[in-house]
């Protein structure tokens, strides 16, 4: 059987072109990076779970979501951690569950782009579609990114490789990388500029100058002050400059001031020419919980509804921070695994309070939970809605049907645990 136009839940391109041939004991899939097959690999051979757990025994569904649903009530203040391979419907229904139960809200921009989006509400950003880039696009900056290796389709679709409207592919582009270290992208730009760790926002200060006509005669950032000119000439010469920001930005010294910078730049870019800045988002559907979020409560992600109404303040009110002081009493988390990546005095205390998990197989999570629900592949067994990466809503095509009958989909079953709330 032939399946197409199915969309990968991997990262933030969300490809909704992949073609999935199943036929008697063999999959193919194309289309896909090695990322995406990976993760359809796993779905057709990997293990799944399939019985609802409470303390490590198998259990009936209705005896789960009202444990599950226990436990959430009797805590004074839950947090609800939402995972972004699952729909913007889904999404909706944890986040009125964490409202209803006046706890804590986040999601894995937390430790994502979340100085990105602290950014974009300070500066505004300059943005486009991956079409327009594709389109329009003759200069492509990659700045703290390596999207070769984390978004293997990002060149070859959409930014470099591709012919567009107004571009013939690769050889009418020129492609600038800035990175502390020469990456696979690196290898494949016209320009690498090697700068200094932790200097980002120097460079960004000095390339500023460039383009506002003063005088640049001296290294910054490690950085020559040739390089320096020949890339800020190129960027306010291009005819369309795309720049795409990563986490190697968000993450280093100054991370939102210097997604801020970058941000900047790019206004002043376009008082000269057409210039967007466009963030590698990580996760498949992190932006639509950033969307989704904003809309329904005001903020993008670290909401705190203890006090009955929303409040936002990162760095206080964020998932990790909240367990760093031991403030949460009980944890809800949906297709996320916080075990395996959040700093280990967090994970300790994971172990040490009761903690719920919707998960489609075992991780180091499933493995500290008191309870835990069977998950759902919203992009494969369920319909929905993801957000790319630029910000563009993806309908997501049901593909197979789950394995088994008590939930269709993640949004059921968070749906189900908050009647179960409810009704406590």
């Amino acid at each position: 059987m032939r399946y197409e136009n199915n969309t990968c839940p991997v990262c933030g391109l969300a490809c909704d072109d992949i073609v999935l041939d199943v036929g008697a004991g063999d999959v193919e899939v194309l289309n896909a990076c090695w990322m995406g097959r990976s993760k359809y690999m796993k779905y057709f051979k990997g293990e799944r779970l399939m019985k609802p757990l409470v303390g490590g025994v198998e259990t009936s569904w209705m005896n789960a979501i009202s444990e599950a649903a226990r436990v959430l009530v009797d805590a004074r203040k839950p947090l609800v951690y939402l995972g972004t391979e699952i729909s913007t419907e889904a999404m909706y229904e944890g986040i009125h569950l964490a409202e209803h139960l006046r706890g804590y809200l986040d999601s894995c921009t937390t430790i994502c782009h979340g100085p990105t989006v602290q950014a974009l509400q300070e500066k505004g950003m300059p943005s486009a579609t991956l079409g327009e880039v594709r389109n329009m696009a003759d200069y492509v900056v990659f700045w703290g990114c390596n999207p070769a290796e984390s978004h293997p389709r990002l060149l070859s679709k959409h930014a470099v490789y591709p012919e567009g409207k107004h571009r013939a592919g690769r050889g009418e582009r020129t492609v600038s990388v800035v990175d502390p270290r020469r990456t696979l992208t690196a290898d494949q730009a016209d320009l690498f500029i090697q700068v200094e760790p932790n200097s980002d926002y120097e460079l960004f200060t000095a390339i500023e100058m460039v383009i506002d006509g003063y005088p640049v005669d001296y290294e910054v950032a490690g950085i020559k002050p040739e390089e320096i000119k020949k890339m800020a000439r190129g960027m306010k010469e291009a005819k369309y400059c795309a720049v795409f920001v990563g986490l190697g930005l968000a993450s280093s010294r100054g991370k939102n001031r210097n997604m801020e910078k970058a941000m900047h730049l790019v206004r002043k870019l376009n008082k000269y020419t057409r210039a967007v800045l466009l963030a590698n988002r990580g996760h498949s559907n992190v932006a639509g919980f950033n969307e989704l979020c904003t809309w329904l409560t005001g903020y993008p992600y670290a909401v705190d509804y203890s006090r009955g109404f929303p409040r936002y303040n990162p760095g206080v009110t964020s998932a990790i921070d909240l367990l760093h002081r031991r403030e949460v009493d009980a944890m809800l988390v949906v297709a996320s695994d916080p075990g395996a990546h959040f700093p280990r005095d967090v994970v300790e205390y994971l172990a040490d309070i009761p903690l719920v998990t919707v998960e489609v197989s075992h991780t180091p999570t499933t493995y500290l939970s008191d309870i835990v629900l069977p998950g759902v592949y919203d992009s494969i067994e369920s319909g929905g809605t993801f957000y790319r990466m630029d910000g563009v809503p993806i309908s997501l095509r049901q593909t197979m049907k789950p394995p088994f009958d008590y939930s269709t989909s993640t949004k059921d079953t968070l749906r189900q645990l908050m009647g179960e709330v409810s009704r406590k």
